[in-house]
């Protein structure tokens, strides 16, 4: 069958590097050979360059989330849990350590969460960082490309993930990107 096992494991694993792996089966060369489509040699160069592309496209997106975490999304949190400690200070000015610590609950609960997620998304983008690094090290456009989505586009859904926590809870006027929702309504 033209299907063998080794392209049905890149069926089970869907993710492009493996797809494109399936280029290299001996069995697909003959058939695009046979059929005047591609030369062997032309489907190695077509494979070289859809790597290349792959690793490209994951290397633009983990730089655009790299920048807009560190010029975006940190300062943003910074601005505001400043607002919030400035309104927790005067509250217990104002009222006092006892009231002003019961005033003030529910910005201490916010400001805790804002930190957590603050500093996971802080952490997870200088490990992306890393592995981004590491996989620029690698010689082969293949292993250059698995290494991209094995090691670097695994931290982008849960980079995502912290930082739609944090779009939840900063004020409108600390975050300077569009919210979802605000998008969701726009013509």
């Amino acid at each position: 069958p033209l299907y063998s096992s080794a392209a049905s494991d890149v069926y089970k694993r869907q993710d492009t590097p493996r797809a494109l792996q399936v280029w290299s089966n001996k069995k697909y060369h003959k058939l695009f050979d046979d059929l005047n489509v591609l030369t062997p040699r032309e489907l190695e160069a077509r494979q070289e360059i859809e790597f290349e592309s792959y690793v490209y496209k994951v290397q633009i997106e983990a730089r655009v989330i790299d920048e807009m975490v560190q010029n975006y999304i940190i300062p943003a949190a910074i601005a505001y849990q400043n607002k919030l400690i400035q309104n927790v200070q005067g509250l217990m000015n104002v009222l006092g350590d006892k009231a002003g610590k019961v005033a003030a609950k529910g910005q201490v609960a916010i400001l805790e969460e804002i930190s957590e997620h603050m500093n996971k998304t802080m952490d997870l983008s200088a490990k992306m960082l890393a592995s981004r690094k590491k996989a620029n090290n690698l010689k082969g456009h293949e292993e250059k490309a698995v290494a991209y989505c094995d090691n670097v586009k695994v931290f982008f859904d849960d980079i995502r993930y912290h930082v739609d926590k944090l779009e939840l809870l900063i004020d409108d006027e600390e975050w300077r990107l569009p919210k979802f929702r605000e998008m969701l309504f726009t013509r």
